[in-house]
């Protein structure tokens, strides 16, 4: 049984309805802009461009 959410229950949906949003928005950006950099980060490595990590030892 769903309690009944009183006089405010149209402001309390809304307000669970855009945080969903907000966060479905911010892991799309997340998982967009991750594909992006992988994108870049091969293509400069493409070009021979290496990590500073990735050195090899002298």
């Amino acid at each position: 049984m769903i309690p009944s959410l009183g006089p405010h229950a149209d402001f309390i949906v809304a307000s669970y309805a855009v945080t969903a949003f907000v966060v479905a928005a911010l892991i799309a950006w997340v998982v967009l802009d991750y594909s992006a950099q992988r994108r870049i980060l091969g293509d400069l490595e493409d070009r021979g461009v290496t990590r500073r990590s990735r050195r090899m030892k002298d």
